[in-house]
């Protein structure tokens, strides 16, 4: 029997918690994030940015996505096997929607693009761009691949003040975020 402990697991289950309490009744607090979010996009409009289909407590990210797709192309994550990269699909609010992996939707009909942007919801974050995710390590996975290519793509987290935390392991395979965007302020790297 093994004595070791997952520090990521506990820091997760924490995390969970805080963004649960930071995200109950607070419709007005998501919404100043996105509008920050939007303020913050707006030099990059025409880029083509990946938003993401919220689960759990997530900010959602959608009417911010469906103004963003005025701009330029939109697009959202897919899931196609554990432990591989994400893959981007494009999406409008008009989009066909179905029931991908991990009870986020996806789009019915693929149509695959490369984003320059991508929004990053996460569980927690510190102040210095790392952020904590669900363990699969998907966004990890796709933003060293996206950046080993030679694209210049930007993460930029979305979160609630309330989810920041100051002691979470992080490892050599977490990708750092270039931003951070919460109802109270915006955090670069």
């Amino acid at each position: 029997m093994s004595d070791t402990v997952d520090l990521k697991a506990l820091a997760r289950n924490v995390a969970r918690d805080r963004r649960a309490e930071a995200h109950a009744g607070r419709a007005q607090t998501a919404g100043q994030a996105r509008q920050l979010l939007m303020g913050f996009l707006t030099p990059y409009f025409g880029k083509t940015i990946a938003g993401y289909m919220p689960i759990h407590t997530e900010i959602d990210p959608l009417p911010l996505m469906a103004a963003l797709a005025d701009h330029g192309p939109v697009c959202v994550p897919v899931v196609e096997r554990n432990a591989a990269p994400l893959r981007f699909d494009r999406w409008t609010p008009e989009t066909e929607m179905v029931e991908g992996a991990f009870g986020a939707e996806v789009p019915a009909h693929s149509t695959p693009v490369t984003p320059q942007i991508v929004i990053v919801p996460l569980l927690a974050f510190n102040r210095e761009g790392h952020r904590l995710g669900y363990g699969g390590g998907f966004y990890d996975r796709t933003l060293a691949q996206l950046r080993a290519e030679g694209g210049k793509v930007m993460a930029v987290g979305l979160a609630y003040a309330g989810q920041e935390m100051r002691d979470f392991p992080v490892s050599s395979l977490d990708a750092p975020l270039d931003a951070i965007v919460t109802e109270a302020e915006i955090l670069t790297f």
